[in-house]
């Protein structure tokens, strides 16, 4: 399955459902849908939290050095007991490091926080302009001496992954974007669906915010029995859209991975995608300060 394709099948149970992976340009395979641990706070509770998530199935954790828990997953995904190529790990270098021109150094420290030898994924947390080339060189580095399996970027709008197409060489696996029902990015979704980068989408059910009482969502939930989470979840996935959500209960991390066992019809994703807005509730790429 490459990028554009969408991912419809309904597997036979939740477990099955979060093995299913999707393959990167590149060869890596990287699930369908994974951990979030963004603000998750101390490293006892992030180390809490991911071996929850492991013992309930999921097999993808995304977390970057500015979260300040590299620690607690690293400790989190030890006292899970499940075999390290069974877990798909993602970081990000964050932009004071990108800016400094210590990529390499910079993962060098989060493998170490994490107690790992390599990652899965790695990524450019922001598109800092005037650094992106360099950065992709270091990126591209890490990529050829195997400690990273797979890179790629986040928050890049289209002009900003031209320059990173533009030099050549490895090319960005996924693009982690802000990506929901009421900020649906389509001509960015385009782009990166052309030139075989995978959508990954943060902050998928806006921070459990007003995407979870919207109407249109609650019908469709109603009718299939579902939470609107695990209708948004499963239109991220059934359009070929890789998801981290977050969540510190072991409930509501069964609850959202629960999204492998039914199917949207046409109508549903039709009216789903009828509800972008443009609406953002995090930072705009084109336009942040930090």
């Amino acid at each position: 399955m490459n990028n554009g394709s969408c991912f419809i099948g309904v597997a036979p149970d939740r477990a099955a459902g979060l093995r299913a992976r999707v393959r990167l340009s590149g060869g890596v395979e990287m699930p369908w849908l994974g951990l979030g641990v963004f603000q998750m706070g101390s490293d006892a509770e992030t180390a809490r939290c991911v071996e929850t998530a492991i013992r309930a199935g999921y097999r993808s954790i995304d977390t970057a050095s500015v979260y300040g828990n590299e620690r607690g997953v690293g400790a989190g995904i030890r006292a899970a007991g499940v075999p390290r190529e069974e877990i798909f790990v993602t970081t990000k270098v964050w932009n004071d490091d990108v800016r400094a021109g210590r990529v390499e150094a910079a993962f060098a420290e989060s493998l170490e926080r994490l107690g790992l030898d390599y990652v899965d994924l790695y990524l450019l947390h922001w598109p800092i302009r005037g650094r992106i080339v360099e950065a992709w060189r270091a990126m591209q580095e890490l990529h050829a001496d195997g400690r990273a399996r797979a890179i790629g970027v986040s928050n890049f709008l289209e002009g900003d992954l031209e320059e990173v197409f533009a030099l050549g060489g490895v090319t960005p696996t996924v693009n982690q974007i802000e990506f929901h029902p009421y900020l649906q990015s389509p001509e960015l979704v385009a782009f990166c669906r052309a030139r075989d980068v995978q959508v990954e989408a943060w902050s998928p059910l806006m921070q459990a915010g007003a995407i979870l009482r919207n109407p249109v969502l609650e019908g469709i939930a109603r009718r299939l029995g579902r939470t609107v989470a695990q209708v948004v979840l499963r239109w991220n996935v059934q359009g070929g859209v890789v998801t981290i959500p977050k969540s510190v209960r072991e409930a509501r991390m069964i609850e959202n991975s629960d999204v492998f066992g039914f199917e949207l019809s046409d109508d549903d994703m039709a009216a789903i995608g009828g509800l972008d807005q443009g609406r953002r509730c995090g930072p705009d790429p084109a336009n942040f300060a930090f």
